[in-house]
């Protein structure tokens, strides 16, 4: 297709809009103007099966009447308010994400999304200890705003260093690729721990504010703790008075079958950031939720961070629908029971047909599909921050299964699925079967 064939709106935004994370000219952008479920459609009037609920945050769906109706009310009766005064709808959003968190976290700070979450909360900890070093794994994402890129682990860390001082990355859990050598899950989880105690004792526990996780690591691979590790951690913060904070932007409202991953652990963090699932992305929306105990550190204190739109009450309106219709219609115990009985066996018995799928992990509708070149060796299908060119074999998987109607979410050697909790089976099957299509282009790479 020639330039000059291309809609107004591609041509502005080839034009005009600079893309995150992207080289601008390498770019070919769909074109969406609509969408209804876990379905999108593009200008062209083609449909596409939405298996990655655009950045795991679409959880009940694109267009929910219930949501945009809760939406158009608040329009309607008022769209903005300084976040100085109180509010029916800020307050509302509030008590009702307060209520689905574990133990006493009570309060909440609204920010505009899950970056802005995770700077504050580490804030919150560096002034509530009086600490100023924060330890965060290598194998995580928790934003690009100064502070939350600091945190990351991963390489699109690289390019903003020298960054915010004090942080201290560690090694999380992850079997199938152990940096401690371990053979099996309990083993995985004792080594983990042990590391991260010896990472706080030369650290200086009397200097470390808070440990800060992605309750299931989501970008970097889907990696779900081993039974036990985030209760070691819970122990190890409370043994040295360290601020425990779970990331759960991409892991909590329903997406891992449960309000919030650490539930399914039985574990109650000090700080739980989130974002996303907490109204689909409809208006940008994220948070901290608080302790009573660091609450309590800004009783006569003023805390001294804010935001001009912290608690819109347009995102506030929207977080207040979407939590009564995950109530309604069940979702999160839909995504628990889809990610047993439905999605985590059709994917596993890819494997089956697929010598290019080394491990597939997850829970609820949050999964991942490692590709290797060797199932024996484990050798990764492309390499650690791959190069355009090294990536290929992954990419051409996504191309194709994007000209098949799929939408997928890849990352370095995986292929994520994380579709929107509303998804119907027989589409969740037709993904599949669309992905057990295309991953023979992988096959081809890799040892049979």
């Amino acid at each position: 297709m020639t330039d000059a064939s291309r809609s107004t709106a591609y041509r502005d935004d080839r034009a005009h809009v600079f893309h995150s994370w992207s080289a601008q000219e390498l770019l070919d952008p769909l074109v969406v103007v609509g969408g209804r479920g876990a379905w999108i459609d593009s200008e062209d009037g083609d449909r596409y099966l939405d298996f990655s609920s655009q950045l795991m945050n679409v959880n009940i769906g694109h267009q929910h009447p219930k949501l945009l109706a809760a939406i158009h009310e608040q329009v309607d009766r008022l769209t903005t308010i300084a976040p100085t005064h109180a509010n029916p709808v800020r307050s509302e959003a509030a008590r009702l994400i307060a209520s689905k968190a574990p133990g006493d976290l009570n309060s909440v700070f609204f920010t505009n999304g899950g970056a802005e979450a995770t700077e504050n909360a580490v804030r919150m900890a560096r002034l509530h200890t009086g600490r100023q070093k924060v330890l965060a794994a290598y194998r995580s994402y928790h934003g690009a705003t100064a502070g939350s890129i600091a945190l990351t682990g991963e390489p699109r860390r690289w390019a903003s260093e020298p960054g915010a001082p004090g942080v201290v990355h560690f090694w999380g859990p992850y079997p199938y690729r152990s940096p401690f050598h371990s053979t099996t899950e309990a083993q995985e989880c004792e080594r983990a721990l042990e590391h991260l105690a010896d990472t706080i004792m030369v650290e200086g526990p009397e200097r470390v504010a808070a440990v800060i996780l992605e309750t299931v690591v989501g970008t970097n691979g889907i990696l779900v703790p081993p039974d036990g590790y985030l209760a070691g951690v819970r122990e190890l913060c409370d043994r040295h008075g360290i601020v425990f904070i779970a990331d759960e932007v991409m892991a909590g409202f329903g997406r891992c079958g449960e309000w919030f991953a650490v539930d399914r652990w039985g574990v109650t963090p000090d700080l739980i950031c989130f974002a996303k699932g907490v109204n689909s992305g409809y208006v940008p929306l994220g948070g901290v939720i608080i302790s009573s105990d660091i609450a309590a550190s800004f009783a006569t204190s003023a805390y001294p961070g804010g935001l001009t739109y912290s608690g819109h009450i347009l995102g506030c309106a929207s977080a207040v629908a979407s939590i009564r219709i995950f109530e309604e219609e069940g979702l999160v115990e839909r995504s628990r029971r889809i990610g047993e009985e439905v999605l985590g066996p059709e994917l596993k018995t890819l494997a089956d047909s697929h010598p290019c799928i080394g491990e597939v992990r997850g829970l609820g509708m949050f999964w991942a599909l490692e590709l290797v070149a060797d199932r024996g060796t484990r050798e990764p299908l492309v390499p650690f921050n791959p190069t355009p060119a090294q990536a290929a074999p992954i990419a051409e998987v996504v191309a194709a299964a994007k000209k098949r109607g799929l939408l997928v979410f890849s990352h370095f050697n995986r292929i994520h699925v994380a579709p929107p909790l509303v998804t119907a089976e027989e589409d969740l099957r037709l993904g599949v079967a669309i992905l057990d299509d295309v991953l023979s282009m992988a096959d081809a790479h890799a040892a049979g």
